[in-house]
C-alpha cells in the first residue's frame, strides 16, 4: 500500500486543488471573453485556448478525486499516474506561459497603448491574467504532489 501524500490523486486535498483549478480557469476564461475584442491579440487567444483545455482536465480529475474520496479507494496505477503527471506538467507550463503573456500584454496596453486601452477592458484582461496565475499555482501544486508519489508506485 502506498502511503497517503496530501494533494496526490484520490485525496481530499487533491479534490480541493482540482476544484480551485476549475474555478480559477473558468474565471480567467469568463473575464477574458467578456470583451469581444480579445481575439485581436495572440496572447489573449492563447490564454483562452489553454484555459479551455485546463477546465475539462481539472473537472475530470476532480470527479476522479471525488469518487476516490467518497468511496475511499484511491486508484493509483503506475501507467495512469504517469499520464496524469505528464498532463499536469504540460498544462501547468502552458498555463504559466498563457498567464505571463496575458499579463504582459495587458500591462503594455495599459501603459503604452495608442489609443489608450479603456480602463474597464484592460482591468478585465489583468483580472483574467490573475485568475490564470492562481489556476497555474494550483495546477503546479497538484503536479508536484502527484510527481512525489509516482516513484513510490
Amino acid at each position: 500500500m502506498v502511503e497517503e501524500v496530501p494533494g496526490s490523486l484520490g485525496t481530499s486535498a487533491s479534490l480541493a486543488l482540482r476544484l480551485g483549478q476549475t474555478l480559477f480557469s473558468s474565471a480567467a476564461l469568463f473575464f477574458m471573453c467578456l470583451d469581444v475584442n480579445f481575439y485581436g491579440y495572440t496572447a489573449f487567444c492563447f490564454l483562452v485556448t489553454v484555459m479551455g483545455l485546463v477546465i475539462p482536465w481539472s473537472m475530470t480529475l476532480g470527479l476522479v478525486d471525488a469518487y476516490s474520496v467518497f468511496v475511499k479507494s484511491p486508484s493509483r496505477q503506475p501507467g495512469v499516474m504517469t499520464v496524469i503527471v505528464v498532463g499536469d506538467w504540460v498544462l501547468s507550463f502552458l498555463s504559466l506561459g498563457a498567464a505571463s503573456s496575458t499579463a504582459s500584454v495587458a500591462h503594455i496596453l495599459m501603459v503604452a497603448s495608442v489609443p489608450p486601452c479603456p480602463l474597464k477592458i484592460c482591468s478585465r484582461y489583468s483580472l483574467s491574467a490573475a485568475m490564470a496565475f492562481l489556476s497555474w499555482f494550483m495546477s503546479f501544486a497538484s503536479s508536484l504532489f502527484n510527481l512525489w508519489i509516482l516513484p513510490k508506485l
